[in-house]
């Protein structure tokens, strides 16, 4: 085995190295001031063992859960230099201020000042630099001061020169001061410990345990070692480094490897002995060059506090990442190794790592990259305009047919390749040493998937138009039937993927996966895939190994093997989000354990025996709040919450030593369904009173899920419906009763009133008919009586008029008898005497008068009414009228009114006419009618 491919090897089994890769890097994860919203530098920083990361920011103090960023601002709004988190408690350091932060019984960081406490002794201007535990007392330094705090009280000692840095190594606390040596901290008292002219006006990083002596950072003069008093230089490969680039901070890792965080080029990883294995820098990721803090949590993965922005390194993986921020590289397409070279393949052409592991391009290459496959111990490059041979820095092209997306040989045949292009399938053939290239035209399919179900038939993927079944004839010379599997069961004619799989052609739809079966020569589901990858993942390596690599739909990638159903590694998108060739993700195997991911400006390399660590952390309840208002989680019992009905409730998560994770919750007395929440905060006002069990997990896009956090929920029912409301219910219907038996009372009162007063009216209405009959019956009694007295006078007025008529007949005919015998009286004027008596007896004036007052007493104003009617009558009209009204005859008028009967005829038809009646209409008719 090559040199190169040794050290290859070694590097990704986490083994000191001692050459430098000034491109290759752990996995590293920036955030942005958009991201944490708050000031630019970040002096500090500190991982408690919650796994929550706290920072000293310009702005306050942020803190990170490994979901969001919150920003805790101090009462004086000051920068925030220092901070160490000790257990529960985060202590920090700022302008003329320090103390700690520490979550009360609502779950809310609080911050308690102790420098209050001593507020006499805080020299002005003063700036708390570093925090230190040490033994049973938090240590706080300034350049001028040093400040104990034994959780009782602090204690101020000061300092004749300045202080640089805290070390503690084991029982000793070691004080580094400016010009002064380092001194030893003893029972609240600085002793001197060590002093040298070359440490005068050096700034001491930090003191270390070294073996069986002291290592001694210097931020510009190097590393020492101090053994029995000697100060010796080490001869570690980074001092130049370090002096060059300015050392600011320092760390030993548990295996022995050291970290240098500089001011101006970033961080430096070693192994033990200082020679380089990394460099992290702007240059290949890191956000910015300026490492003002750094912190290694208790796996040794690092967090760095810099002039702008936070990192964060996994140092503990075996997985590292090649970028090329100088975007010369492009878009990685395939990578392989041949002959110890690393060739990437790439959108802007191939490109080789040189001995320095510097990117080389290959001239000549320039365009689309598709495949790299060693062949016959040659190295084939499919190109954008062709095939091409690479060996070293030469570039051969062998075949011109566009777009060499794949290439496969032929099973059980020698030197016979069958490669997928733009433009269908070619030939690849060697021949005496020389490779022959034939160009079928029967199948201008572009075939970017290819598979060999057998060595005579061929499957390719069209991207729209399906799957194709392809028959080569014996000596592979032609094509003999190209066949479309359209309308032959596949789910899907788009973006489909074709792969042997144990011997099965496999096809990955939209839908799942599906595979061909030769007996009934159609396509039908597979559900062995389907439930063994799931059915939104596709393969992205070669699957005719027993480990392979699948990309899901989250962006996770797997690798997974049929013969091992343990769990594989798992790569989440922490490093990877924005990095994918979305489509052309590719993982290619560079030996038995080594995988190289393809990615935007660079690849990654992945050690598959590395176990995954995103193990998920049980979430842990941070602040509930019930109507708005956070409740005191000290008083919950039994993890069960009360409150009122109509109340929302809202509940903030943490899972802090997870990474890459999300929350759910389900509510196991509704229904078992998990719900996904957004961000770290859940809110539930819809839910009915009763018991509820609310339980909490946190999930990974790859289908991992931490144990479940259960919160039970008592919501009290509604006043209407608790001891309250039923209470109530109770008195009202008591009040309801008692009000009807009251108002029934008063009604049947009402109605006994009210049937006396109608039996009282109706003895006063029946008295009243009574009376008005009584009164009705006098009156017709009266009225009988009138009119019998009527009657009576008629008859009486009637005889009156007979007698009359009879007394005027009779002197009628006396007259007539005197006329006869006139000559029988001896003097006329005692005939004319006796004749003037009988005419004035015959019509007297006051017998009429007499006449005219019974008559008008029988008839009540008749003549008032006629005369009124008809003004043109006479009194004579008037007396003829009051006879015809007696219903008297003509010839019983005519001796009233000394006329003969004739002339009463004649006086009825004038007095007809004056009374304008009809000719069908008597006079008799009308007046006896008249009234």
């Amino acid at each position: 085995m090559s040199k190169r491919l040794i050290i290859l090897i070694i590097l990704f089994n986490c083994l000191s190295l001692s050459i430098g890769y000034a491109q290759f890097s752990p996995s590293l994860q920036n955030y942005t001031l958009a991201e944490y919203k708050a000031g630019n530098q970040n002096w500090d920083i500190s991982r408690a063992d919650n796994g929550k990361v706290y920072v000293a920011n310009s702005s306050g103090l942020l803190e990170y859960d490994a979901l969001l960023w919150k920003l805790y601002q101090l009462p004086n709004k000051t920068t925030v230099r220092s901070v160490l988190t000790v257990d529960d408690i985060v202590y920090t350091g700022s302008y003329e201020e320090f103390g700690y932060w520490q979550e009360d019984e609502f779950g809310l960081l609080k911050y308690h000042s102790l420098s209050n406490t001593i507020l006499d002794k805080i020299s002005p201007n003063e700036e708390i630099w570093g925090i230190v535990k040490f033994k049973d007392k938090i240590i706080f330094r300034s350049f001028l001061n040093t400040y104990i705090y034994d959780y009782n009280q602090v204690v101020q000692l000061k300092s004749d020169s300045i202080i640089i840095s805290f070390s503690v190594i084991e029982d000793d606390l070691y004080v580094s001061t400016l010009s002064e040596g380092v001194f030893l901290l003893k029972e609240n008292k600085l002793e001197s410990f060590y002093f040298n002219d070359l440490l005068v006006d050096t700034k001491i990083i930090s003191i270390n345990k070294y073996d069986d002596k002291l290592l001694l950072m210097t931020s510009l003069k190097g590393s020492f070692f101090l053994k029995n008093g000697t100060l010796i230089p080490t001869n570690f490969q980074i001092n130049e480094k370090i002096k060059q680039h300015q050392l600011n901070n320092f760390s030993i890792l548990k295996n022995g490897e050291m970290v240098f965080g500089t001011i101006k080029d970033g961080v430096f990883l070693t192994d033990h002995s200082g020679n380089l294995k990394f460099h992290v820098s702007k240059e290949n990721g890191l956000v910015n060059n300026t490492v003002l803090g750094q912190s290694l949590d208790s796996s040794d993965n690092l967090w760095l506090g810099l002039d702008n922005g936070i990192s964060y390194i996994e140092l503990n993986s075996a997985n590292y990442f090649f970028n090329d921020v100088s975007g010369k590289l492009g878009a990685v397409y395939d990578i392989i190794t041949f002959k110890d070279v690393i060739y990437i393949g790439t959108n802007t052409g191939l490109f080789r790592l040189d001995n320095n592991d510097k990117l080389e391009f290959v001239e000549g290459s320039q365009g689309q990259v598709w495949d790299l496959t060693i062949i016959e111990n040659e190295l084939f490059c499919g190109h954008n305009e062709g095939t091409f041979l690479v060996d070293g820095n030469t570039f051969t092209k062998i075949s011109s047919f566009t777009g060499g997306w794949t290439i496969k040989k032929v099973p059980e045949r020698t030197d016979t390749y069958i490669q997928g292009t733009y433009s269908g399938l070619v030939k690849f053939e060697k021949k005496e040493g020389t490779w022959t290239v034939k160009h079928f035209n029967k199948a201008m399919i572009p075939s970017r998937f290819l598979v060999f179900e057998n060595p005579h038939t061929a499957w390719v993927a069209h991207e729209t138009k399906g799957i194709y079944k392809i028959r080569f004839d014996d000596d592979y010379q032609t094509i003999q039937s190209v066949e479309n599997y359209q309308q032959k069961g596949i789910s899907s004619n788009y973006n489909i993927r074709v792969y042997n799989i144990k011997n099965n052609i496999s096809y990955k739809t939209s839908e799942g996966w599906q595979k061909y079966e030769p007996i009934i020569d159609s396509i039908i589901p597979y559900e062995l895939l389907n439930e063994k990858l799931g059915k939104h993942s596709y393969i992205i390596s070669e699957e005719d190994t027993n480990l392979f690599a699948l990309k899901n739909k989250e962006g996770f990638i797997d690798f997974k093997s049929f013969s091992n159903d343990d769990e594989q590694l798992v790569l989440s998108d922490d490093f990877l989000k924005n990095r994918y060739i979305v489509g052309y993700e590719n993982v290619s195997k560079v030996n038995d354990s080594v995988y190289a991911l393809n990615l935007d400006n660079g690849f990654m390399m992945i050690n598959s025996t590395t176990p995954s660590n995103h193990i998920l952390q049980k979430p842990k309840i941070e602040i509930i709040s019930v109507g708005g208002l956070p409740i005191n989680l000290s008083k919950i019992k039994n993890d069960e919450v009360r409150f009122n009905f109509n109340e929302n409730i809202t509940i903030e998560l943490s899972s802090a030593k997870s990474t890459n994770h999300f929350f759910e919750y389900k509510i196991s007395n509704t229904d078992n369904l998990w719900y996904k929440i957004d961000g770290n905060k859940v809110e539930f006002s819809s839910l009915k009173d009763g018991n509820y069990t609310i339980s909490f997990r946190a999930g990974g896009n790859s289908g991992n899920v931490s144990p479940s956090l259960d919160l039970h929920l008592n919501i009290l029912p509604p006043w209407y419906r608790d001891t309250f409301g039923f209470l109530l219910y109770l008195f009202i219907a008591i009040l309801i009763v008692v009000l009807f038996y009251i108002l029934q009372n008063k009604k049947i009162a009402k109605e006994q009133r009210l049937i006396k007063i109608k039996y009282q009216k109706e003895q006063q209405k029946l008295l009243r008919e009574k009376t008005l009959e009584n009164e009705k019956q006098i009156v017709q009694l009266k009225n009988e009586s009138l009119q019998r007295e009527i009657k009576l006078k008629s008859k009486q007025l009637a005889n009156n008029a007979m007698a009359l008529v009879k007394k005027n007949e009779t002197l009628q005919d006396i007259k007539k008898e005197l006329v006869v015998n006139k000559d029988g009286f001896n003097s006329p004027y005692s005939f004319k005497k006796l004749l003037k008596k009988l005419d004035n007896s015959i019509v007297l004036k006051d017998e009429w008068e007499v006449f005219e007052n019974n008559f008008s007493q029988v008839h009540d104003e008749f003549f008032e009414r006629l005369k009124a009617q008809h003004p043109k009558l006479t009194p004579k009209d008037l007396k003829i009228c009051a006879y015809i009204k007696m219903n008297l005859s003509s010839k019983e008028i005519a001796p009233l009114m000394n006329i003969s009967a004739r002339g009463v005829e004649t006086h009825r038809y004038r007095l007809k006419k004056k009374l304008n009646l009809e000719n069908d209409i008597s006079v008799t008719d009308y007046l006896l009618n008249f009234k």
